[in-house]
């Protein structure tokens, strides 16, 4: 190739040109190759290589110097390249139209196909170039990222240039040069897309590439180096290169491309770029790069017919970019509010909604339903004239689709809410949004029904409240708490809690919600409306009516009256008939406009009623979703309940109780302490924080008052849970010592006269503080003697009972007393508590209460005292005494009296000891002091078997630490040398004598003179008929068999009798507690006699066969007893009338599930039970089977007990038996052909031949 030389020449533009009298000075080159350097630029020849391959873009042109890099890929450096680029810069800087030259053309073409075009995974070509430059180029970009920069800054300013020139060519409507520009124009534009495409794909790879290959130093003003190449950010440059875009867009474009199809394709060199920097989801993150792309397309759409290819460039994006879908509905927003035009939405919609998606695309529905919610959210009005259109995607497969269908109603209420002027239409559309949502109550999809429930949540903060509405979503809402999706059930709980706190009804009476208050009010409403009403019967009504009937007579014959009597109606009322008239009026004005006021109220009140109403149904409900396996449904649940609490709902009571027992909830986990935290914190909020307003005095008696009042009404198990949270409170401190005081200021009140179960509960709360911190009994024990134990308490023994409980408290227990070194010290009998404790077992009383007294009295001392034997060996004297001694004399009474004249008892105390008491109630306490005494004595001896060996362990712990021990506190040395001397399997038999051979049997026990007599009274219920008496020696006798196992065996089969024939449902409770102590106590004695325990599941009370079920629990769990075929009757307790019975036996199975395949091992033996029960009907025969069948888990498993199955088909005697079978086969993952075949055939009967 022949090298140009270059020469300096000037050139100056004719009079008739546009830059007339303006003198350029350019490079010329050689006249022999002056001719052939124009370039003759075809934009479709262009555009066809370059889409194909940009790498097969001829570039023959080219310096030569890069021409010769094309098979030697080294040789192409930084300076080559600049050496090149330079002259170029400098020319096309001087004059835009030095594009125009082939070489500078097809230099720049070629340093573009240096870089890649493509990104990796989008690389597909033909055939691979020849050139070995190019061929390295596909996967790397040889171009330095400086020049690249060089190039991207030419070309945009060229064009920016290029569109100046004409411009004012436009203005002067020079035709001439059109063909020209238009030429220029396409250049520009063409190297303008492929420097776009060069930029993205560099900064796309640029995280994941090398760093390009620098071997100089270039001397453009934005590279810094080429060790700086991975700093250079192209954001300012693109939008510069968008800016440039608009300005050519924004010229008269239709007089330089005459046809459509030019301009298309010179209009498509520019968005397809702009779609090209939209694929990128870090530029579009760019809001000023965003916008600038916008701005782009809205000119091209709005003034060049960009419009179809819009729509399909668009659809095409919602379909394979997820993160163009918000953006493209911002850019149609865009489009129609400061462009005016709406019609590319329009179509958009129309075209997405009668789109259909294939099943297995998840991709394409979810983009364009983000598409088309966040479109609703920026332009409502646009949306809303397509929605008979969009409405057809609720009949669509894809979930998401319909999610976004029934969010876009909502986004549309809500500003149709907005309107100011509302008229019947936006009514009308208001009100059929509102029917879709509802009808979306029962989507087949839980996800479609959890988004409608979320819309619902959004519209209930709506400043319109649209009452009736509301009372349909809380109806529907409600409804939803029993949805099997544990999901929406969350939500349902929370749309409940949101239409509470957004309610409408705060307009009169304040915000509160309380049923009781609101039935009162329109009760006052009906009486008033009732009054102003006159009876049918009363003489105004029939004038009223015969008025009315004259009126019309009179119309009818109007022209005859008049005739008639002309001057009747002219005759003047007098001033006092025109007063009387106007006061009348007056009145009925006022009674009417009354009248029309409370008919408002009224239909106010009803609707109030009717929404606090299905709170009242919700609540049930919500309490069971308290024992949820999903957690956060638990939490919300709670959630729920203080904020229905906050507006007085009277059912919120029962849902607030029911959260005690979560604090029970398992902690090994996250979500077992966040259970745990969060109801220690509703309950926080509820009882144990005052308003900010108070004193600390106040706050004080307002935390201790709630305290107080949570024990009113409670359950035995709602106590212990409770005693559970305040301990775990009063461990993290949230209990102060001032409301601590507070509460034994209303325990120790007496000199007014306060409410028994304020004094009950405060010393409730106290024995429950007392388990955390001992320390808050022991410093008032004054207190407890003066009030618990003194005349208070002998006048209320549930206080009483209460009192000695909290004394309980003052010894730590085992788990308390851990991180203690030392055991507790104990209390001489001599001690002023105990001495009360012994008294308060011994007062006269006929109230069943005396037996709980009682029972926490003797606990206490066992607790309490070093030698209890001794101290419950006197009581139990004087008890005898006292119940066998004759009646004329009472010589209990008289250190009873010595006790109570200490006391300083009120009169009414005092005359309990002259009154008599019934034989056989004394006899049943005396029974029940017994039978408890035996069982806090083996309790005693296990107690000091284990200190024994506790200090057998410090003992030889010591002495291997030391040569010399140091003598433990309070041991003497020879009681230490005893315990040296002694085997710990010594001591154990010694223990085991005692409680076999002395409690009972011994010659100096006390029990022993018990046994017998008990015995006595229980075989012989014809002489001793009282059923109180019989319940207490059967309780005693009960555990007086825990004690020996020879007195067990002995009477075994007396008390196995009584709970057969026993007709009193306490004892017969009391019969199979005992039984369940005595499998723990003498497991070989009970274990053969268990069918007697499973057949109290099939007893008439329900609380024996609860009772029954809980042993039975507890004992098959810790493996206390052999299953023997009988689980199929607990099993038959699944489908119990009591819910709770139910309940314990699905929990039952679900925690033996768990050991060793139990379930898969007896299922044979519960089927064979269940199916032979004549009582059990089919449908409850298959839920059980069903739940049952849900633990086999393992397909070998389910393989073996389908096989056992299978062989019953053929031995069935009837049509019911083979249809059981046959539903339990269809239960279990079997695969077996030949029991499909058998089963299929279906029932056949064969009679044996004859």
């Amino acid at each position: 190739m022949v090298r140009a030389l270059r020469t300096a020449t000037s050139f100056r533009y004719p009079d008739n040109h546009p830059y007339a009298g303006q003198i350029y000075v350019f490079e010329d080159l050689t006249s022999s190759l002056a001719m052939g350097d124009l370039l003759g630029f075809d934009i479709n020849d262009a555009l066809k290589y370059y889409l194909n391959d940009p790498a097969s873009v001829a570039t023959p042109e080219a310096d030569g110097a890069l021409l010769d890099c094309e098979n030697d890929p080294e040789s192409l450096t930084n300076a080559l390249v600049n050496g090149v680029l330079n002259p170029i810069v400098d020319s096309i800087a001087e004059n835009p139209d030095a594009l125009n030259r082939s070489s500078t053309f097809d230099s720049l073409q070629f340093l573009l196909k240096c870089a890649p075009n493509f990104l990796a995974s989008q690389r597909y070509f033909h055939k691979e170039p020849d050139s070995e430059l190019f061929k390295l180029s596909r996967s790397a970009s040889l171009l330095p990222t400086h020049s690249l920069s060089k190039i991207f800054d030419l070309i945009i300013s060229g064009l920016s240039s290029e569109a100046d020139v004409v411009h004012n060519e436009l203005e002067t409507d020079e035709q001439d040069a059109y063909q020209h520009q238009k030429q220029l124009l396409e250049s520009y534009a063409f190297l303008l897309q492929w420097s776009i495409s060069v930029v993205e794909v560099k900064a796309a790879e640029k995280p994941s590439g090398a760093p390009p290959k620098g071997r100089g130093v270039g001397k453009g003003a934005k590279s810094k180096g080429t060790s700086k190449d991975g700093t250079w950010d192209s954001s300012t440059q693109l939008q510069t290169a968008l800016d440039t875009m608009c300005k050519v867009l924004k010229l008269k474009l239709g007089k330089v491309f005459v046809t459509t199809s030019e301009r298309d394709t010179f209009v498509g060199l520019f968005t397809r770029p702009v779609y090209l920097i939209l694929e990128s989801e870090q530029r579009i993150k760019n809001t000023t790069l965003r916008m600038h792309a916008f701005k782009v397309l809205c000119v091209a759409v709005k003034h060049h017919g960009h419009a179809f290819g819009a729509q399909t460039s668009v659809i095409q994006n919602l379909s394979y970019f997820e993160h163009l879908a918000e953006p493209m509905a911002e850019f149609l927003h865009i489009l129609s509010e400061q462009y005016d035009y709406p019609q590319l939405t329009d179509e958009i919609l129309r075209d997405l909604s009668n789109k259909d998606f294939n099943n297995n695309d998840t991709r394409g529905p979810k983009s364009v339903s983000t598409f088309i919610i966040k479109l609703s959210e920026l332009a409502p009005r646009l949306v809303i004239k397509q929605m008979t259109l969009l409405v057809k995607q609720l009949d669509s497969e894809a979930y998401t689709l319909r999610c976004a269908v029934i969010e876009v109603c909502g986004n549309l209420i809500a500003d149709l809410s907005k309107q100011e002027e509302r008229n019947e239409n936006s009514k009308s559309q208001i009100n059929g949004f509102f029917d879709i949502l509802e009808e979306r109550f029962l989507d087949t999809n839980p996800y479609c029904r959890c988004r409608n429930i979320q819309v619902y949540m959004k519209l209930c903060d709506l400043e319109q409240k649209f009452p009736k509405r509301r009372q349909a979503a809380a109806e529907l809402a409600a409804r939803s708490l029993e949805d099997k999706s544990s999901n929406v059930r969350r939500n349902a709980i929370k749309l409940l809690g949101k239409l509470v706190s957004t309610h409408p009804f705060s307009v009169m009476h304040g915000g509160q919600l309380s049923y009781k208050e609101w039935d009162e009010r329109l009760q006052a409403v009906e009486n008033q409306l009732d009054a102003l009403k006159p009876p049918a019967d009363s003489p105004g009504l029939g004038e009223k009516n015969h008025r009315v009937e004259t009126t019309v007579d009179s119309a009818l014959l109007d022209d005859a009256t008049t005739m008639e009597s002309p001057s009747k109606d002219a005759a003047p009322m007098t001033e006092e008939q025109q007063l009387a008239a106007l006061k009348k009026a007056q009145e009925d004005a006022a009674s009417s406009e009354l009248m029309t006021r409370l008919q408002l109220t009224r239909k106010y009140y009803t609707e109030a009623i009717r929404f606090i109403e299905v709170l009242h149904a919700g609540t049930p409900v919500v309490c069971q979703l308290l024992s949820s396996k999903n957690k956060s449904e638990v939490i919300e649940a709670m959630d729920f309940f203080v904020v229905v609490d906050a507006y007085k709902v009277e059912a919120a009571r029962t849902g607030i109780r029911r959260m005690l027992r979560l604090i029970w909830t398992k902690g090994n986990s996250d979500e077992g302490k966040g259970v745990q935290t969060h109801l220690i914190d509703c309950y926080r909020g509820l009882f144990f924080s005052a308003p900010d307003s108070f004193s600390e005095n106040d706050a004080a008696n307002y935390v201790a008052r709630n305290m107080i009042s949570l024990t009113f009404g409670a359950t035995p198990a709602e106590l212990t849970s409770l005693e559970q949270l305040l301990c775990t409170m009063v461990k993290a401190d949230h209990v102060s010592d001032l409301v601590v005081a507070k509460l034994w200021q209303v325990y120790g009140v007496q000199k007014q006269q306060i409410s028994r179960n304020q004094r009950r509960g405060a010393i409730i709360v106290l024995g429950m503080l007392a388990t955390a911190d001992p320390d808050i009994v022991v410093k008032e024990m004054g207190t407890l003697l003066r009030i618990g134990l003194g005349p208070l308490g002998r006048a209320d023994l549930a206080l009483a009972k209460y009192t000695c409980l909290a004394l309980r408290r003052m010894k730590p227990t085992k788990r308390q007393g851990k991180e203690e070194s030392t055991a507790a010290s104990k209390l001489p009998n001599d001690h002023a508590i105990l001495i009360k404790l012994a008294d308060m077992t011994e007062i006269v009383s006929d109230s069943k209460e005396w037996f709980g007294v009682a029972e926490q009295a003797i606990g206490a001392i066992y607790t309490l005292s070093k030698h209890p034997d001794t101290l419950c060996s006197d009581i139990l004297r004087r008890k005898t005494r006292h119940v066998f001694q004759p009646r004329s004399v009472q010589p209990a009474s008289e250190p009873m009296e010595g006790i109570e004249g200490q006391s300083g008892l009120l009169s009414p105390p005092p005359e309990e000891p002259e009154r008599k008491q019934k034989a056989s109630l004394a006899l049943s306490q005396l029974l029940f002091i017994v039978g408890h005494i035996a069982i806090k004595q083996i309790v005693h001896l296990e107690l000091c078997e284990l200190d024994f060996k506790r200090r057998k362990a410090e003992k030889e712990k010591s002495k291997t630490a030391n040569a010399s021990p140091v003598k433990p506190a309070g041991v003497d040395q020879d009681e230490l040398d005893l315990i040296g001397g002694t085997t710990e399997d010594d001591f154990t038999e010694a223990m085991t004598h005692i409680r076999e051979r002395e409690l009972l049997y011994g010659e100096n026990s006390l029990l022993s003179r018990f046994g017998a007599m008990v015995t006595e009274i229980c075989s012989n219920n014809i002489a001793y008929q009282d059923e109180d008496l019989q319940a207490a020696a059967t309780l005693c006798m009960a555990k007086l068999m825990c004690v020996s196992s020879e007195y067990c065996e002995k009477n075994l089969p007396l008390l196995i009798t009584i709970l057969e024939k026993s007709q009193n449902a306490v004892t017969r409770s009391n019969v199979v507690i005992a039984l369940g102590d005595m499998a723990v106590c003498f497991n070989h004695l009970i274990d053969e006699n268990t069918d007697f325990l499973y057949r109290r599941l099939n007893d008439n009370d329900a609380s024996v066969k609860r009772t029954c079920l809980m042993t039975l629990t507890f004992l098959i769990l810790a493996g206390q007893v052999k299953v023997k075929g009988q689980l199929g009757e607990m099993a038959k307790c699944l489908e119990d009338s009591d819910k709770r019975i139910a309940d314990l036996s699905r929990m039952f199975f679900t925690e033996l599930a768990t050991k060793d395949n139990a379930v898969y091992n007896h299922f044979i033996d519960m089927f064979s039970l269940l199916s032979a029960e004549k009582d059990l009907e089919e449908n409850a025969l298959r839920r059980i089977i069903k739940f049952l069948s849900s633990f086999i888990e393992k397909d070998k498993h389910a393989k073996q007990l389908a096989d056992k199955l299978a062989a019953r088909l053929a031995r069935c005697e009837n049509e019911r038996q083979w249809n059981d079978v046959a539903y339990a086969l269809s239960l279990l993952q079997h695969k077996n052909e030949e029991i499909q075949k058998t089963v299929s055939s279906g029932f056949q009967l064969v009679q044996a031949a004859a």
